[in-house]
């Protein structure tokens, strides 16, 4: 059930969320009038600039959770169970445990479901296309939407192109940072 949203094609979520999101008849808004009996009104979620940003990166994470929920469950599987039996038999409480033992081992796993999805959200692009076209006003542009846009819909290919170069400098920059915080990992463990 949690990853099911990973799976589903991105068309079709946004698809939905837009339903979802939809100022007269959608779900949320209808949800909201009912929890404050009326007191909220409806909210243009997709229309107004200051709120369809924060509505598309709602679905993403609602998306991409099921992503990250994974990785975690993977890496708190590789936590050796003899750690936190020798913290009970040391007197160490759940929380303890917790603080001292699970944070420290997830760091490596942290660090790759964190630059994993700002990598993601760079690329964010079918949530824009399909719910917004970058507006309005522009609230909703990024950066492979704008490649996409200017390339192909404004046929200024030189531009387009010094994007990507740019989208992959930053690509790249995260990458090597992940990288270096992985090794300096590896050589305290060693």
């Amino acid at each position: 059930i949690y990853f099911s949203p990973v799976v589903t094609t991105m068309v079709v979520v946004s698809a939905i969320w837009f339903l979802l999101y939809n100022p007269d008849e959608g779900f949320i808004n209808a949800f909201l009038n009912a929890i404050s009996f009326g007191a909220i009104p409806a909210i243009a979620w997709l229309q107004d600039p200051r709120t369809a940003l924060l509505a598309i990166g709602i679905l993403s994470v609602w998306q991409g959770v099921g992503f990250q929920m994974v990785i975690f469950l993977a890496g708190l599987q590789e936590i050796p169970e003899q750690l936190y039996e020798a913290a009970r038999i040391d007197g160490a409480s759940r929380r303890q445990s917790f603080w001292h033992i699970t944070l420290p081992s997830l760091r490596n796993t942290t660090i790759f479901v964190v630059i994993s999805t700002t990598i993601l959200a760079f690329r964010l692009y079918d949530q824009v296309k399909i719910m917004t076209e970058g507006g309005p006003q522009d609230a909703t542009q990024t950066v492979v939407y704008q490649i996409e846009r200017v390339g192909f819909s404004q046929l200024r290919v030189g531009y387009a192109s010094a994007l990507t170069v740019v989208f992959f400098l930053i690509v790249l920059a995260i990458a090597l940072l992940q990288r270096r915080f992985l090794r300096e990992e590896r050589t305290v463990r060693e």
